[in-house]
């Protein structure tokens, strides 16, 4: 069982209202779960804060070595939590919280110690961005990946317009603009994971794990390995559309690839392209071309980078500054469920003076603050020495 604050002593548990993440210490390895099995492990304000207080923690102590993290019933975890987002609309409330996730994608990224993610079940947007970096991701038969923000007006977040950026050809503008999904040997295909274990062994990869008592990264490796087995894409994988997918999503901007697939529709046995211009044009326009821009300008930017533009497109985003189609696409898929978003403005009226505006760097003190500059400490740049703490 897990223990409040990772203190095993008797009646140290959290209250039924915090067990959004349970921790346990064993030995030198140390055990996080994320446990809102109902909701799908959604990232709530409380799953971030607390996490961010592991982590730290764990960084920080002799004592730990191996740190796992991984996710109850059918999910790792589907991300963030749409729902606080619209509902603090008004009063901005949800502030917080993007400062606090984005803050903490940079600690997850260039953690000290030995971290393995365990990635069973549905693993999207901001969940996946909390295994993909880890030093060992390990993925079964029932994993899905999707990054879909672009389709309700949101964009590529999470650190994952440095990730998708960095995968082979132009995958990461594909996947971050369709929303396409992946698979576990999918994944793995393209560097999202580093091993593959059939669901079954995962118990004991874990009764494994924690026996090793010791964050050595060879011998971790070694361990998951043995559990490990081979895997290929399926027949139907679209990786191997590698090819067509290079050769549209590498044109210049989104209005140039919609219109490459269109010309390649027209040719026989291309019921992927159709597929793919239909999905385009379910999707907010907004939403393409933020995302579009924030994909192609993470190949050339560091981790700390892609994050600052991702914070910065975020906050703006959520403020309405150039559309509403954010809201609008909760609003229509989580809210009333009517699943007929009314997207404003059009794909040709998002112009690049418009993006300029989400994607304009804020004032000194209102940026994310990050250690990569050498300004501040490794765990300093907290959201309560920022300036959107009142």
């Amino acid at each position: 069982m897990a223990q409040a604050n990772g203190d095993n002593k008797p009646g140290s548990q959290h209250t039924e209202e915090q067990q959004v993440v349970l921790d346990e210490e064993i030995g030198h390895v140390r055990v996080v779960t994320l446990n809102s099995p109902r909701k799908l492990n959604i990232i709530t304000s409380k799953v971030v804060s607390r996490l961010a207080e592991l982590y730290e923690k764990w960084e920080n102590e002799n004592g730990a070595e191996l740190i796992i993290i991984k996710g109850t019933g059918r999910a790792f975890s589907a991300g963030g939590d749409l729902r606080m987002l619209y509902e603090g609309r008004a009063d901005e409330s949800w502030i917080e919280v993007v400062y606090r996730m984005y803050w903490l994608q940079y600690h997850i990224h260039t953690y000290k110690k030995t971290l393995v993610s365990i990635v069973h079940g549905i693993a999207m947007g901001g969940g996946a961005s909390l295994a993909v970096p880890t030093t060992f991701s390990v993925v079964t038969e029932k994993t899905v990946f999707a990054t879909p923000e672009a389709a309700f007006g949101f964009h590529t977040d999470c650190s994952n317009s440095y990730i998708l950026s960095h995968l082979p050809g132009n995958l990461g503008e594909y996947l971050a603009l369709t929303g396409a999904r992946l698979d576990g040997a999918e994944m793995i295909a393209i560097g999202l994971a580093t091993h593959y274990v059939p669901s079954e062994k995962l118990p004991e990869l874990e009764k494994r794990l924690t026996s090793l008592n010791s964050g050595d990264k060879d011998v971790v490796k070694a361990t998951i390995k043995e559990f490990s087995i081979q895997v290929q894409p399926g027949e139907k994988s679209i990786l191997h559309n590698c090819s067509l997918i290079e050769k549209c999503f590498s044109k210049d901007t989104v209005e140039a690839i919609i219109e490459y697939l269109v010309n390649e529709s027209n040719r026989e046995g291309n019921e992927w392209v159709k597929e793919t211009i239909k999905t385009l044009k379910r999707i907010s326009p907004t939403g393409l071309k933020m995302t579009f821009q924030s994909i192609r300008q993470g190949c050339n930017q560091t981790l700390s980078e892609c994050l600052k533009k991702e914070f910065r497109i975020s906050i703006n985003t959520l403020r309405g500054v150039i559309s509403n189609d954010m809201y609008e696409g909760i609003r229509a898929m989580m809210i009333e469920k009517d699943n007929s978003p009314k997207w404003n403005p059009p794909l040709d009226e998002v112009t690049n003076e418009k993006l300029n505006l989400v994607f304009k760097p804020f004032k000194e003190e209102f940026e994310l603050q990050l250690p990569a500059e050498n300004k501040i400490s490794r765990w300093e740049g907290k959201y309560e020495s920022s300036g959107y703490k009142k």
